[in-house]
């Protein structure tokens, strides 16, 4: 092959790489996130006395789901 069909290639394969990884990174952080949402039990119940609200562990378990079900949605 010519040197001219080498760089063709060459660029052609970098691209789809790179498209081929944001999409996997991609999947990978969206699974992880809800798997592993960045906000726990233990900051939600600081930010509701912070607010001056006494944390129910009922009402803590109502905004941990209502956080899993809203990042489901999307």
């Amino acid at each position: 092959m010519s040197t001219g069909a080498w760089i063709l290639i060459v660029i052609v394969a970098a691209i789809l790489g790179a498209v081929g990884g944001f999409f996997i990174a991609r999947k990978y952080m969206v699974n992880y996130f809800e798997e592993n949402p960045p906000i726990s039990d233990d900051m939600i119940r600081s930010m509701m006395l912070s607010m001056g609200q006494k944390p129910s562990e009922k009402r803590v378990r109502q905004i941990t789901q209502s956080m899993k079900k809203s990042t489901k949605k999307k």
